[in-house]
């Protein structure tokens, strides 16, 4: 456990104020943007708030979380504020939070680098990304001209070379990192040993879903395995109508992707299954599904007497707003490690919010860890 160097170290004007930037202004940005935005004015004694572990975490409210940066790379965002920009196409997320006041933050023209694959060229305008012909602005100097405190990562899935330069870009700044794609930073022992050694905490990689697929799949997984039944085959089929999807039909940016749900529900079994006999990962993109994910899981198992069970489940859920809750509790439990003067992977937060973090344990032991962490415990 590292302490942080004074060149990391930054305080707030505002102690109880938790100073975050984003990386990419898509849905799920989107949807956590309403979401502080939707709890701002929520009463201190409510003790169940949907979404989030707890209403007041680690001391901190959901009214404390500030947004000071942001970065895009499409010509419908840049240049505008934030409270704009979320709603502007591609974006098509549920919008439950209207009432969203001017932010002042004006979204900055980002790095493109891999973010955007040669094949979202073929799509009608309101369904791919129009990258912006401005200049790419100095995103560390940003960062630190903002005095954010956190960044958090929203980059397609298969931009490696976008998040690993968003990630060393927190690194440069002293800012602390939620991962929340499946390109592997929190979880990858170079890069892991990057934030360690300079004293900053980090939280990944690949966000789960309040109750998404591989969430539903793992805890049914861990069930099954509980329960004494051999699974023999499963897999799980997604489908959606958003740019994630749209961006996931080129299947060469999805080995990270793949590899991160598999290991997700992997890690649940008694036993792993063969590559032929467990196929995770997304299936094919639906326009009119928009924002709505379909799920579709099956599992065949023997129980006692090697007598055959099986199961089959259709979970249809609005896909960012089901991770953004997730966002919003790691975003505090990050600003608690800052707090704390923690260097490298929070292992708790991200065992619980990621489906591919440095160590999984079962979603009860590591929420067991979190509260542990709150009330002050040793993190390592």
């Amino acid at each position: 456990m590292a302490k942080k160097s004074v060149k990391s170290a930054k305080v707030s004007g505002n102690k109880k104020e938790i100073r975050i930037a984003i990386a990419g202004l898509g849905n799920c940005a989107s949807s956590l943007v309403q979401g502080i935005y939707y709890y701002k004015n929520i009463k201190d004694d409510d003790e169940i708030v949907p979404g989030l572990m707890h209403n007041i975490l680690g001391g901190y409210k959901i009214s404390d979380i500030k947004i000071v940066a942001c970065f895009d790379i499409d010509k419908r965002k840049v240049g505008k504020d934030v409270s704009e920009a979320i709603f502007e196409k591609p974006n098509c997320t549920k919008i439950f939070c209207h009432d969203i006041p001017k932010t002042g933050v004006t979204v900055k023209m980002g790095n493109i680098l891999d973010g955007v694959a040669d094949h979202m060229k073929n799509y009608p305008e309101e369904q791919t990304f129009l990258p912006s012909d401005k200049k790419a602005v100095d995103v560390v100097e940003e960062l630190k001209k903002s005095k954010a405190d956190i960044l958090v990562s929203y980059m397609p899935v298969g931009s490696q070379k976008a998040v690993e330069f968003y990630a060393q870009a927190a690194l440069d700044a002293g800012v602390a990192l939620v991962n929340c794609m499946p390109i592997f930073i929190c979880s990858d022992p170079k890069w892991e040993k990057k934030f360690r050694d300079k004293g900053i905490p980090c939280i990944g990689d690949d966000i789960k879903s309040q109750i998404g697929a591989t969430i539903t799949h793992r805890v049914l997984s861990h069930l099954f395995a509980e329960r004494g039944v051999t699974i023999d085959r499963s897999y799980q089929l997604n489908v959606g109508g958003n740019t994630d999807f749209l961006n996931m039909l080129s299947k060469d940016r999805l080995k990270s992707k793949k590899l991160s749900k598999t290991e997700a529900v992997e890690s649940q079994l008694a036993k792993r299954l063969s590559y032929d006999n467990l196929h995770v990962g997304p299936s094919d993109w639906v326009p009119f599904l928009k924002d709505n994910k379909v799920c579709f899981i099956r599992m065949e198992g023997r129980k006692f007497g090697n007598v055959p069970v099986e199961l089959e489940l259709r979970l249809s859920v609005e896909d960012s707003p089901n991770s953004a809750g997730c966002v919003i509790d790691a975003i505090r439990l990050l600003k608690i490690g800052l707090d704390r003067g923690i260097g490298g992977t929070l292992l708790s937060s991200s065992a619980y919010f990621m489906k591919h973090p440095m160590t999984q344990f079962t979603d009860e032991k590591a929420r067991e860890m979190i509260e542990e962490f709150i009330a002050n415990k040793r993190e390592r």
